[in-house]
């Protein structure tokens, strides 16, 4: 039987032909994680629309209580995600509320509100942040949320009862929380890089029970300890008929055998609360490095231990975003930056092939889908631009409410999270 990442794989010479393996549309119904079924912001769906706006192709939109960034995860007729309800001002002494929402596909009705922990005493956090802003994962039967310091648990899709949790995995975000857990066999694993302790770590999917724990081998003892955090998320690639996990921290990038924890190799660079999630593709990794002036890096995977003077293949330090992670497609690099710096770049030197002016700010990630690359700003417009070697804008769109979350596709469909609401947008079929 295929594991999980030989299916990523299979899919992902899918996607990159833009057909199926069975011929005609490709239709995905299951976005499973953040950045979707191959964990790279790729979709193989067709016939999603070009156009919207709040009285034009838009399907559905629901209220989601309180305030949460995570990325929508949908599998089957179900969309997760996870918010926080934080107490009024004239309240006295209640707590935060961390809870995972349930909205049916198909209805956007509201099934099902997961009380999952309640906080006493909640940090601060940056005002582009929330205290729900890491995305759960979910297979059959199951989704995990997970919310930094303050606590991991399982869900049963089904009933919704909490089936384990964990809230002894604590760590100083300094701003909030922000890396997303990874299925992988039997392993629920993620990032914990806080001011005051790194590592990764990886639970047993059924029980919550640590399976591994390793401690970030890079000395930063000579940083302050706001250089030590960070909030990236890691990726499962296949190289040499292996597994890696591929995880970036602050100051370096690490490789480890995902079923023991084991570090491979690690590449060293100066950078630290790493956002963007690495992608692999054309034969390489692409890493950001973070604040404060983030680099893109291309590495060659393989090698053991430090292979920072041997597998660095080239280096951008120009228009590389410290948010939103990157898209790579047929060669191409597909990159905002935060100010809203749209580039493509090639994949094989990080060399420009053009690049073009967006309106406002960008947190959320963009999204490949047909032959195109959606843009999603802080405003609620969603700007379409043709994939290839021109800058040509398609479409400009508009929705009321505020896009901080990355995108998620189910079938025809695009689900927008803004900061309010959740929102279907489909296009309409001609009568």
């Amino acid at each position: 039987m295929l594991n999980r990442v030989e299916w990523i794989v299979i899919l992902a010479v899918v996607v990159a032909g833009r057909g199926s393996l069975f011929g005609g549309e490709v239709v995905e119904t299951n976005w499973p994680e953040y950045r979707g079924p191959h964990a790279d912001g790729v979709s193989g769906a067709s016939g999603l629309p070009i156009r919207w706006g709040e009285a034009s192709n838009l399907k559905w939109k629901t209220p989601i209580p309180g305030r949460g960034y995570s990325t929508p995860v949908i599998w089957g007729r179900q969309v997760w995600m996870t918010t926080a309800i934080e107490p009024s001002e004239d309240s006295s002494g209640d707590p935060m509320q961390l809870l995972a929402v349930c909205v049916g596909r198909d209805s956007g009705e509201v099934i099902r509100v997961v009380r999952v922990f309640d906080v006493d005493k909640p940090v601060n956090i940056h005002e582009l942040n929330s205290h729900a802003s890491p995305s759960p994962v979910i297979e059959p039967g199951r989704v995990y949320v997970h919310f930094g310091t303050y606590g991991t648990a399982a869900i049963d899709t089904t009933t919704g009862d909490v089936l384990w949790m964990r809230r002894d995995l604590t760590l100083n975000h300094s701003v909030g929380p922000g890396s997303s857990p990874v299925l992988y066999e039997n392993l629920l694993i993620f990032n914990c890089d806080g001011r005051d302790t790194r590592y990764v770590i990886a639970l047993d999917k059924r029980n919550g029970r640590t399976a591994w724990r390793t401690e970030r081998s890079n000395d930063v003892s000579h940083k302050e300890p706001p250089m030590h955090k960070a909030f990236s998320t890691p990726i499962l690639i296949r190289h040499g008929g292996e597994v890696q996990l591929v995880s970036t921290g602050a100051h370096a990038v690490m490789g480890y055998e995902p079923l023991t924890g084991r570090e491979i190799w690690q590449i060293r660079y100066e950078g630290f609360s790493n956002v963007p999630r690495p992608i692999f593709g054309n034969g390489l990794i692409f890493v950001n490095t973070g604040y404060t002036k983030p680099q893109l890096m291309a590495i060659r995977p393989g090698g053991s231990g430090d292979v920072t003077d041997s597998h660095v293949a080239w280096t951008r330090k120009r228009t590389i975003p410290k948010k939103p992670s990157p898209l790579l497609v047929d060669g191409m690099i597909y990159q905002v930056t935060d100010n809203g710096i749209a580039t493509c770049i090639e994949a094989k030197n990080g060399e420009t092939v053009w690049e073009g002016r967006l309106e406002g700010e960008y947190t959320a990630s963009p999204l490949y889908a047909d032959g195109r690359v959606y843009y999603f700003n802080h405003d609620g417009k969603t700007t379409v631009v043709r994939a290839g070697g021109e800058f040509e804008v398609l479409a400009e769109n508009r929705l009321d409410g505020d896009f901080m979350a990355s995108p998620a596709v189910s079938g025809r469909a695009l689900f927008l999270r803004t900061k309010t609401h959740l929102c279907r947008v489909e296009a309409v079929p001609n009568p």
